[in-house]
């Protein structure tokens, strides 16, 4: 399945992320593929999303999701 939902389109036109791409970004980790649009920030969201699916990646244990400690301090 390919991801292509106009995933961090803020975040590579424009350099910041808004939070609804964020959260959409996240539900890519179910797919196998996610299709990023061209623009000036597009290392940086490559970045961003690289990062936000290994997080994504360790709440995962065998396609069950799984609550991780909060650090509030």
């Amino acid at each position: 399945m390919i991801w292509a939902t106009q995933v961090l389109e803020h975040l590579v036109s424009k350099g910041a992320p808004s939070r609804g791409e964020m959260t959409d970004a996240a539900m890519a980790a179910r797919a196998e593929c996610v299709m990023l649009n061209k623009g000036p920030y597009l290392l940086k969201a490559i970045d961003q999303l690289q990062a936000l699916l290994q997080r994504m990646d360790d709440d995962q244990h065998k396609k069950t999701p799984r609550l991780r400690q909060l650090k509030s301090w």
